[in-house]
């Protein structure tokens, strides 16, 4: 589908509605503009949510961490044995 489109003074171009529910486009959804050797692509961006720790939110984290360490330490078997260096396999 082909579609003409203008460029404001600002930049701002408007996509066709025909060419917007065509691809799935929705108010506020991010698009990748970029060069190609034929002109301009414009491709869907994947945008993924951030999430904001409060101080409280890190130190439970922490706390769950430490007892997670903990736990898998008591799992440890009593003596550990040396590294052992890697043979050569015999081709």
């Amino acid at each position: 589908m082909k579609a003409n489109v203008t460029i404001t003074s600002r930049g701002v171009i408007t996509l066709p509605a025909k060419l917007r529910k065509a691809l799935g486009l929705k108010a506020e959804d991010h698009l990748i503009a970029e060069t190609t050797p034929e002109g301009l692509l414009l491709r869907p961006a994947v945008t993924l949510p951030v999430e904001m720790y409060t101080p409280e939110r890190v130190r439970e984290f922490d706390a769950a961490e430490q007892e997670l360490a903990a736990y898998l330490g008591s799992k440890a078997p009593a003596t550990k044995r040396a590294a052992q260096p890697k043979r050569k396999s015999a081709r």
